[in-house]
């Protein structure tokens, strides 16, 4: 599937494709975000398996690193998957996904269907 534009109660919202680059580091972000830019995105949404396995363990930094990044240039930022595998092996990783989820720059969410309800109901 290639990367595709939503338009969620008006927001423009970039859905990237489930392949392609595999955001591994911190400056990786600059690719999505220069992606985002290019086709006039209000938010990106990314498929969790274009993360590398750092981004799920926290003590590696990447996922604060790239969460900062993409609130630092007011890009919301959605990872799109399933997340099981990942909150079952650390509670601070689960953690960290419901205290994102609360907030307006970094969400996680099971799918597309999921990704729409919460933009449209932050929306209205």
């Amino acid at each position: 599937m290639d990367s595709a534009m939503l338009e969620i109660a008006g927001r423009r919202v970039l859905i990237c494709a489930s392949a392609g680059t595999v955001l591994a580091k911190p400056g990786d972000a600059n690719d999505f975000l220069a992606e985002a830019w290019a086709q006039e995105a209000d938010m990106l949404a990314i498929p969790s398996e274009r993360l590398g396995e750092d981004f799920f363990d926290l003590r590696s930094g990447l996922a604060g690193e790239v969460g900062q990044k993409f609130a630092n240039y007011r890009m919301p930022l959605a990872i799109i998957g399933d997340l099981a595998q990942w909150t079952a092996r650390s509670c601070a990783f689960r953690d960290y996904v419901r205290e994102a989820n609360a907030g307006s720059s970094l969400w996680f969410v099971a799918d597309c269907a999921e990704l729409v309800a919460k933009v449209s109901a932050r929306r209205n």
